[in-house]
């Protein structure tokens, strides 16, 4: 039996719940999962897995297996990385996540460390508050972006165990369609400009999305909105600040997608609630506008977070000195934020 692949399996299925996702992202088969997990808890003694007609989790001994199988695929991923990497040039994969409405933040950092150094994989993932925070906890993730507002919560085990770096403050906008929307000659005209200009070029038009005046939360609360499901982290912020306002909402449409959100205000007739982060994904969309929220005005801070109490592969070294540059906060203030500036 190969211990670490096994653990490597265990690891799968805890994080993906089912016995052939898991096997899928192992890229092995799953009858070759079970059986390895099976010999797993033939080595140990134990019951590992509940099993029924599908996975219906982890026994108590599971668990403590589970969290033994973290710290040592950690540990077998820094030996790696200090064994391929060479001064100045880590190697290494490197797993982080962000909560939905910050991931335009997080992929730009990825994009960008990546560009720095090849070496690296950054896996990017999209995750609950309370998903990553586990996911920091128990070591399944290297690193992650959200809201460090919570930073102070307990975790696993009791103690707060997570390092924060902020990055911006939040604010919020009333995503709408313009009711004056630039003629389609003119829109056509624009798209087409990217590409007489050439790749990676864009388009000075000053008919892309608009920054407009403000709006109160109790104006915005009387339009269609589509809104996040409820369980969401940053739904609860947008549904505290309607109730400061004394407003309350009836979602014309909820989803758990922050692409859904933007989509429903292209295509259809509802306003979404949106940060900065995710404002600034649709700038070149002439036909919307963006007004700022006020009365009150929410201001959320958003920040990197990792494990404190592990010492950091030579991929998140490189990560953690790169977040911290001034150059990647000039980049984070321009796509984040108030985002008074055009670029």
């Amino acid at each position: 039996m190969n211990l670490l692949a096994s653990l490597r399996y265990l690891a799968a299925l805890s994080e993906h719940k089912h016995f052939g996702r898991a096997a899928a992202a192992c890229h092995i088969t799953q009858p070759a999962l079970s059986n390895a997990l099976r010999a797993l808890e033939a080595d140990f003694g134990v019951v590992i897995v509940r099993r029924g007609r599908a996975f219906a989790g982890l026994t108590p001994e599971g668990e403590t297996v589970l969290a033994s199988a973290r710290r040592m695929l950690h540990e077998h991923e820094l030996l790696q990385q200090a064994l391929k990497s060479e001064a100045g040039r880590p190697r290494g994969h490197l797993r982080m996540a962000a909560v939905p409405t910050a991931i335009p933040l997080l992929t730009r950092f990825a994009a960008r460390l990546q560009a720095r150094h090849p070496g690296i994989v950054p896996t990017v993932l999209s995750m609950s508050s309370v998903e990553l925070e586990t996911g920091l906890d128990t070591l399944a993730l290297d690193l992650a972006l959200g809201y460090i507002e919570r930073k102070g919560r307990p975790a696993a085990g009791g103690a707060t165990r997570r390092n924060a770096w902020p990055q911006t403050v939040e604010h919020y906008f009333l995503l709408r369609r313009r009711e004056e929307a630039p003629p389609a000659s003119r829109r056509a005209a624009r798209a087409a400009a990217p590409a007489k200009a050439g790749v990676g070029k864009k388009s000075a038009d000053p008919q892309d999305l608009h920054i407009g005046a403000s709006i109160g939360w109790a104006e915005a609360a009387r339009l269609p909105l589509c809104l996040l499901t409820p369980e969401m982290h940053n739904r609860a912020i947008i549904d505290r600040a309607f109730a400061d306002a004394g407003a309350e909402v009836a979602p014309a449409i909820e989803t758990n997608s922050v692409l859904a959100l933007a989509l429903s205000v292209l295509n259809g007739r509802v306003c979404a609630v949106l940060p900065g982060a995710m404002v600034d994904t649709v700038r070149g969309q002439g036909e919307l506008e963006a007004l700022p929220l006020v009365a009150p005005e929410v201001r959320t801070p958003i920040g990197f977070m990792a494990p404190a109490a592990v010492k950091p592969s030579r991929a998140l070294e490189a990560a953690l000195a790169m977040l911290q540059e001034p150059t990647w906060k000039a980049e984070v203030g321009g796509h984040s934020g108030a985002l008074h500036k055009k670029r």
